[in-house]
């Protein structure tokens, strides 16, 4: 595979306009084990099993400065014999100026839409492989999506169904390590694995019998995963982060691997959020900690931070709301007002499960706030105050001023209109335009 990877370095450097372009596999923006791997191994097993004019390069969706943050998958390349060097990252692909050029196709796997940013893009997706909620709307090109614990079990069936011939030990140690890491060792406790993902993780292990141990292979990628050990807030945050939007609102899901009272004790954290929010334009931030018992189950907490309290409140009720999954949540003390603490008492209910929940806010806020726009075009009568005032909320504006009632003089009693306007009768009214009419053909002079 690192000769096949180094020769997608040569093929980037030598795109040119009059090329045939680029058939790029890319994964989420999170860019985790799951995204990296199934980018690298469905890009290698279409190069050996398709025969087209565009060669399938994988993308991996992150700057190449912030791929020293995902420590599992470089040990898991490392462990494998693969050297990052090879690898392309989404800042070394002008995908956009390729999309332009009508020299871009693109499969998607572990993710079935494009975020906001990519949405040009779409009209190039040829093939999405997925396990998460379907979100994608409908569209002519193959869609698998399956909820399996790992997108690599789903990419490892169609290599083993299609062109078993391009396993090998490099590239079965990259898929198995991975199918292990994403469903916690197997363990149905944890409630990441599905009958399909231990089917292939046997696979693996009976046509490569000299993979790694199940278990030793586990405990190495978790330790690598887990350690954050000597990064900032803001590394810890794009470690393992997801971003969506709607409406004026963009914020950003971070995994963090500690516990949340951990997480809320580091020093300066708050500065840390703001500055971090500041820094990459999003008005909230969405942590999802998780650590693990003994028993290997996994441990959840939240936390919701947003400067705007009406943004920090709306995200915090619709998690608290949600059905489906229910979340569970108990609040949690917080040191900190801008933050709110909960426990998830759904332990299962993982990343992939709170998007589409996260989602569904963003498209009701995104109704609401076009709703206002639309009253903003109309004469409001007084009783639609409270509705405007609803728009600012939406809106994450606090409106805590009100303007005071004009007060009433208190030297005069009452008003002089209060019975009414004087009385005029009609023979006083013609006498006062006839004396207005004859002044205005009294000329200067006779003035």
């Amino acid at each position: 595979m690192e000769a096949y990877l180094r020769s997608c370095r040569d093929v980037l450097k030598s795109c040119s306009r009059n090329s045939p372009g680029l058939h790029v596999v890319m994964g989420n923006e999170a860019c985790d084990m799951d995204s990296m791997v199934s980018a690298l191994t469905f890009a290698y097993f279409l190069s050996k099993s398709l025969d087209c004019k565009r060669i399938p390069v994988p993308v991996l969706n992150i700057p190449r400065a912030e791929f020293p943050l995902r420590s599992d998958s470089i040990f898991l390349l490392r462990e494998s014999g693969l050297s990052q060097d090879y690898l392309l990252f989404r800042d070394e692909v002008d995908l956009h100026g390729l999309h332009k050029n009508k020299q871009l196709t693109l499969t998607l796997v572990d993710h079935n839409v494009l975020p906001s940013a990519d949405s040009e893009l779409e009209d190039a997706v040829v093939e999405v492989i997925d396990h998460h909620l379907l979100q994608r709307p409908s569209s002519s090109c193959p869609i698998t999506v399956e909820p399996v614990g790992s997108c690599t079990t789903l990419v490892t069936e169609r290599i083993a169904q299609k062109s078993p011939a391009v396993l090998d030990q490099q590239v079965a140690q990259l898929l198995y390590g991975t199918i292990i890491l994403d469903c916690v060792n197997m363990a149905p406790e944890a409630g990441k694995v599905t009958p399909k993902d231990s089917q292939y993780a046997i696979f693996l292990e009976q046509r490569f019998p000299k993979l790694p141990p199940r278990g030793a292979l586990f405990q190495s990628l978790q330790n690598a995963k887990f350690d954050v050990s000597g990064l900032s807030t803001e590394q810890m945050l794009l470690k393992d982060m997801k971003a969506a939007s709607g409406g004026d609102l963009r914020l950003a899901v971070s995994v963090i691997y500690m516990t949340l009272e951990d997480f809320l004790q580091r020093s300066g954290l708050q500065q840390d959020l703001c500055e971090f929010c500041h820094s990459h334009n999003y008005n909230l931030l969405l942590a999802m900690t998780i650590s693990f018992k003994d028993s290997k189950e996994p441990f959840r907490q939240l936390a919701v931070y947003s400067s705007s309290t009406v943004y920090r409140e709306e995200m915090s009720k619709a998690l608290e709301k949600a059905k489906n999954p229910s979340l569970e949540l108990k609040p949690l003390s917080s040191p900190y007002p801008d933050v709110k603490a909960f426990i998830q008492g759904n332990t299962l209910a993982s990343r992939k499960k709170v998007m589409p929940i996260i989602t569904d806010f963003l498209k009701e806020k995104e109704r609401r706030e076009a709703q206002c726009m639309n009253m903003e075009d109309l004469d409001l009568d007084d009783d639609s105050n409270q509705d405007q005032s609803d728009c600012l909320e939406d809106a994450g504006i606090e409106d805590d001023t009100r303007v005071p009632p004009t007060p009433m003089n208190s030297l005069v009693e009452g008003c002089p209109l209060d019975n009414g306007l004087p009385k005029i009768s009609p023979e006083a009214l013609v006498e006062k335009v006839s004396k207005m009419a004859s002044m205005e053909d009294t000329s200067p002079e006779e003035q």
